[in-house]
């Protein structure tokens, strides 16, 4: 064959007449075998002119490899792997051992020979995936529990993946008879989401890469990984090693692992699937999901660092960050009244709460006359919720500002606004509460129920009385059953930036706000605390929006009284003589 180094042609031959008398059954054979296409895959991985000869020979080239993939397959889904492995050294680096190399073994020697010859040529790979089923069954194999663990099967098991992404990758046809294959096959069969169990970080490299190109280029097959029943649980086991991946040193095989996930996730957000995907990892009786969680996380890290706008003379919104404003207003909506549902029961009801049990919390009074409370019930999810509400409250802020100054583009989804901020003022929840009167709402009650945290304990707001001491004040211990930090970090801020961007030059806005007593809610903000980093600066920055401009609404903060001092520690105080309402 022209245009082939010698020693490439004398390997190619010795291949033709090792196969002519080859028996899979026999550890020699598959040895001698095994060393001539390891040395021929080194030669194919640095000449794709050699793979393109190689790859339209007529003499029998794919008939042999066909065999070879088919004999192995039965031979190794009959019979045991009993042969000797080899030692460490061996089993690393999938080269054959002196003593003979085992079934494992050999398939690394096949697949990392075809692995190459099929790199970036179609024809080849058109070939080779006819051989794709025995594939399957070697990769079903290598991937059961206990094949799992054996270091050979985890590199054979590592390697067919390869293959199989060479295989397709930049094939759409293939591509998609694979992706539809492998979405529909029985549950015991799906071989992707074993190999998303998979304990080794190159493996989950590997398999991720193989999803990855699948849907990179087609919105059919990304949808299909949201919509079907194995392709959502595809997304959950990849959610779940997001989670595990994410300590992962930048750089190591789990950091790579990360980084490829994550390129999953931008894809399906890219593609306008988040919210049908969002929708499918709920649970039946669970308000929000560990893995919808996870979600929101990796929406939120999209979100900050992906632009929002289109690179035109005259920017327009993404149209994918446009769909996600419904999703976000709904999920807002659900955890913002979840949240105040669980913390009326925790509270010590008002009179107001005893007389009209269903009162809103938006119509209930400023109860800083309270102490520090012991909860009567506390929701166990509340934590998890409150966590959920800081994540899509940072996803509408990331949108909303980004998209500042910039035109919409016409969605049936939004209707006629002319920007992401007026779409999310304009939103009610079911029962008629605005998003900014929710908002306020929720505000209103964690202020009751989340004291703040100065030099680490929490700081009660001072009573009517006088007397009450200063160290008796400053140094209150928290009860037991008090709600702790975890969960709950960060979300007085990051709701009180929200509501200050939300009201920034929109008088109506601003009006709502004064109509539902939040003015008093966003003063009452203005502290340091611990829990909420920056919180004192965020609600002046809302106060400055709520203010500026609006007669009104600096007339209630002027006729509002001070009737407390801050001391040198941080500290509010009353002052002496002042009484409260």
């Amino acid at each position: 064959m022209s245009g082939l180094s010698s020693s490439l042609q004398g390997l190619l031959d010795q291949f033709r007449d090792l196969c002519l008398s080859f028996d899979v059954n026999s550890p020699k054979k598959r040895t001698n075998l095994a060393g001539v296409l390891d040395a021929i895959a080194i030669e194919l991985a640095s000449s794709e002119e050699a793979r393109k000869h190689i790859g339209s020979d007529d003499t029998g080239l794919w008939t042999n490899i066909s065999k070879l993939w088919r004999s192995l397959a039965r031979a190794q889904l009959t019979f045991w792997d009993g042969d000797s492995d080899g030692d460490d050294e061996d089993r690393q680096d999938g080269s054959t051992s002196a003593q003979g190399c085992s079934f494992s073994q050999f398939c690394v020697s096949l697949s990392r020979f075809i692995r190459n010859l099929v790199a970036a040529v179609p024809a080849n790979q058109n070939k080779a995936f006819e051989s794709e089923p025995d594939i399957r069954r070697l990769l079903h194999y290598y991937t059961s529990w206990t094949s799992m663990e054996d270091q050979d099967a985890v590199l054979a098991a590592r390697i067919l993946t390869q293959t199989l992404a060479n295989i397709i990758t930049g094939n759409n046809a293939l591509m998609s008879t694979l992706w539809e294959t492998y979405l529909n096959l029985p549950e015991d069969q799906v071989v992707l989401m074993r190999l998303m169990l998979s304990r080794d970080d190159r493996t989950l490299v590997a398999a991720m890469t193989l999803v990855k190109n699948c849907i990179a280029d087609s919105r059919t097959r990304a949808k299909m990984l949201t919509r079907t029943t194995i392709g959502s649980r595809l997304c959950v086991s990849l959610l779940d090693n997001m989670v595990k991946l994410y300590e992962a040193d930048e750089g190591s095989d789990g950091g790579k692992a990360f980084d490829t996930g994550y390129e999953i996730f931008t894809r399906i957000f890219e593609a306008g699937l988040l919210p049908e995907l969002y929708s499918r990892l709920n649970i039946e009786g669970e308000i929000v999901t560990p893995h919808q969680t996870t979600l929101l996380k990796l929406l939120d890290s999209y979100l900050q660092s992906t632009p929002v706008l289109t690179s035109s003379p005259n920017p327009k919104v993404k149209t994918t960050h446009v769909k996600l404003t419904p999703m976000l207003t709904k999920c807002f909506f659900g955890l913002s009244s979840y949240a105040q549902t669980a913390i009326r029961r925790a509270l010590r009801p008002s009179e107001a709460e005893l007389v009209s049990p269903t009162a809103s919390p938006i119509s209930l009074p400023t109860p800083h006359s309270h102490n520090i409370f012991l909860p009567a019930e506390l929701d166990v999810m509340l934590p998890k919720v409150c966590e959920a509400i800081v994540l899509v409250t940072q996803c509408m802020v990331s949108i909303i500002l980004a998209s500042e100054d910039a035109r919409v583009s016409p969605d049936p989804e939004l209707g006629p606004v002319e920007s992401l901020q007026d779409y999310f003022n304009n939103q009610n929840s079911s029962d008629g509460v605005g998003l900014v009167e929710n908002l306020i709402g929720l505000l209103r009650l964690l202020d009751r129920f989340l004291p703040r945290i100065n030099f680490g304990k929490p700081v009660e707001t001072p009573r009517n009385t006088s007397s009450r001491s200063h160290e008796d004040c400053s140094t209150s211990q928290p009860s037991p059953q008090q709600p702790g930090s975890l969960g709950f970090s960060y979300l007085k801020r990051d709701l009180v930036r929200l509501l200050g961007i939300l009201c920034h030059e929109r008088l109506a806005v601003q009006d709502r706000v004064r109509s539902c007593s939040g003015i008093e809610v966003v003063l009452n903000l203005c502290v340091v605390d611990e829990r909420n980093p920056y919180l004192r600066e965020h609600a002046i920055f809302a106060l400055h929006n709520l203010l500026e401009g609006n007669a009104a609404n600096q007339a209630v903060v002027d006729e509002i009284k001070p009737l407390g001092q801050w001391d040198e520690n941080g500290v509010l105080v009353d002052s002496p003589g002042a009484t409260r309402k």
